[in-house]
């Protein structure tokens, strides 16, 4: 008999067992060695338990009432952080909707993760209808930056590290991460498993711009006459504030902050652009991008939007393909925007010569007239109110409370926000981004609370909230520091559309009157706040901020008071066809 055998009768003796690991903890345990925190979500087959397992090792899960307000929730706070936000939702219907927040976030270069529970390949693969069956991975490819699947335990450290490189190297962007619901019930040797798992090293690193770039672009930004710097939400993105501000202010050129650029410099810094915007990009000869594209947001850098004036354009951006996009780049800077920043700075020298006083001066009389002309509509107290009003009370809060995180969607209440409501510190404003994309706000508030720990002011549309308004529940359930403001006025840009038919059906812009969205937020047990003039607003607001607990305020605004589709009706197509 030999020796194992004997070994085996001795009950005493026998080997200690094998310590197992499972692919629930081994998601989780490589999600923590990388110091992804949170987790947005909505619980349910196949990822019900990887969320309980997650928040009983330590990992803060956030479930949502829907994927797309989770996933809206992960890509801000990728932009937030700088580390990708991740979004778990289930298999087929619930990653689709996980799905377009996956697209948004990489059409606006936010760094997120989408990972979906799925049906098994070997079904899948052969049709033969599973439980949500649905080929999500090659669905995904097309709409983010990269997509991959797990099929076996021991490889899921590399599959999310390099989900993580993917998410934030170069231009960032939305990553898809596909996990079978039979991966994670796979088990494999502990030890095996925690060997197996990466720590990603320098996920993005710099990326430095060739000296002859630089100085390129440095000799077309002193040719300039009527320069103009515009900062793009990458330059927020960066986190690169002392340099770009630094530069803004050696070079002395006007700055335009794009919406979420915003509060990289105060809005009230003298060299602001903003209240001359038409002015500067008419009238501008050299324009220097910074972390900006242009795209529709910018007019594609030509038609009257542009003006007239021949122009030279400097391009910061990490994205090569970028360059020439819709215009000839004189100068395009290739790299990430720290470091090209900090060239430029280091090769402009000690003898910088400003701009030329009569463009600047030109540019700060404009701009002081179309703020005094703006102050009195600012300060109207009409009853019911209008934007301006409304905003202008907004405005003197957020002045009051820098710190405090603005969140904004809507049609006029997004476009009349932008150029009212200044900005005094960077990555405080957030929207709609590249796309104009309606029902990112409860999911961009509540992951502003959670990733900054400061309040959160989100002013909405009475239509972009109803885009994603069951979230206040989520915002009670968690008792976050978030006020809604609702602007209603009872309809998609104005609530005063008919039914050209004389039929009793609504117009198709029109909602129930006098909405009471304030008892929804009482339903959850937040505050709610009914206000119909400016200094109601006012004292609702202040009050709700103050008590940093839930709160929406039902802003009463006038039904006339909106334009067709904001400031973009030239979007919208018409009919030239008469029917009699």
């Amino acid at each position: 008999m030999s020796d194992t055998l004997v070994q085996e009768d001795r009950p005493d003796e026998a080997a200690a067992p094998q310590a197992l690991t499972d692919g629930f903890h081994l998601v989780i345990d490589a999600l923590k060695l990388n110091d992804i925190e949170t987790i947005y979500n909505v619980p349910g087959i196949p990822i019900t338990d990887l969320g309980r397992y997650m928040q009983a090792e330590g990992l803060r899960v956030l479930s949502f009432r829907h994927e797309q307000h989770a996933g809206y929730a992960a890509a801000i706070a990728g932009f937030l952080t700088k580390k990708p936000g991740v979004c778990m939702t289930v298999s087929a219907p619930g990653f689709l909707n996980g799905l377009t927040a996956l697209a948004h976030a990489t059409t606006n270069c936010f760094p997120m993760i989408l990972i979906s529970g799925s049906s098994e390949r070997e079904i899948v693969d052969l049709q033969q209808g599973d439980y949500e069956e649905m080929d999500q991975l090659a669905i995904a490819k097309p709409l983010c930056k990269a997509a991959y699947r797990v099929l076996h335990a021991e490889d899921i450290g590399i599959g999310i590290a390099r989900a993580i490189r993917a998410a934030v190297s170069g231009r960032p962007g939305g990553v898809y991460l596909d996990l079978p619901a039979k991966l994670l019930g796979q088990t494999m040797d502990a030890a095996a498993g925690a060997k197996s798992l990466l720590k990603v090293i320098d996920a993005a690193p710099r990326q430095l711009p060739a000296p002859e770039a630089v100085q390129r672009a440095l000799a077309v930004m002193k040719s300039a006459k009527r320069p103009l710097i515009i900062l793009g939400k990458g330059a927020a993105y960066a986190q690169a504030d002392d340099e770009i501000r630094a530069l803004v202010e050696k070079s002395g050129f006007p700055y335009l902050p794009m919406s979420m650029a915003k509060g990289l410099l105060p809005d009230t810094h003298p060299q602001s652009a903003g209240p001359a915007r038409s002015l500067v990009l008419k009238e501008a000869d050299v324009v220097l991008m910074i972390g900006a594209r242009l795209n529709w947001l910018l007019s594609h850098g030509k038609g009257k939007t542009w003006g007239s004036q021949p122009k030279k354009f400097v391009q910061i951006d990490i994205e090569p393909k970028e360059m020439d996009s819709n215009v000839e780049i004189a100068a395009p800077v290739v790299g990430d925007i720290g470091s090209c920043v900090s060239a430029l700075l280091d090769g402009m020298g000690d003898g910088w010569t400003p701009p030329p006083a009569a463009w600047t001066e030109t540019v700060t009389a404009k701009k002081d007239a179309n703020i005094e002309r703006m102050a009195p509509r600012l300060r109207n107290n009409n009853v019911p109110m209008d934007f301006h009003g409304a905003l202008g009370v907004l405005r003197t809060i957020i002045a009051e409370r820098p710190d405090a995180m603005l969140v904004n969607e809507g049609a006029n209440t997004l476009d009349f926000a932008r150029g009212i409501i200044d900005m005094y510190k960077p990555r405080k404003r957030l929207d709609v981004g590249t796309w104009g994309v309606m029902g990112i706000g409860m999911g961009q508030a509540i992951a502003a609370a959670v990733e900054t720990g400061h309040p959160v002011l989100a002013v909405e549309g009475d239509s972009a909230f109803g885009f994603s308004g069951m979230e206040i529940e989520t915002i009670c359930r968690y008792n976050l520091p978030i006020c809604v403001v609702v602007f209603n006025n009872g309809g998609i840009y104005r609530g005063t559309d008919v039914n050209p038919t004389g039929g009793s059906d609504a117009a198709t812009t029109v909602f129930v009157k006098d909405a009471r969205y304030d008892k929804m937020m009482e339903a959850f047990g937040g505050a709610g706040y009914y206000v119909t003039s400016p200094d109601e607003l006012q004292r609702a607001v202040n009050e709700a901020m103050d008590s940093g607990k839930p709160a929406l305020v039902n802003a009463v605004i006038d039904e006339n008071a909106g334009t067709e589709s904001g400031r973009i009706g030239n979007l919208n197509p018409q009919s030239v066809v008469s029917k009699k």
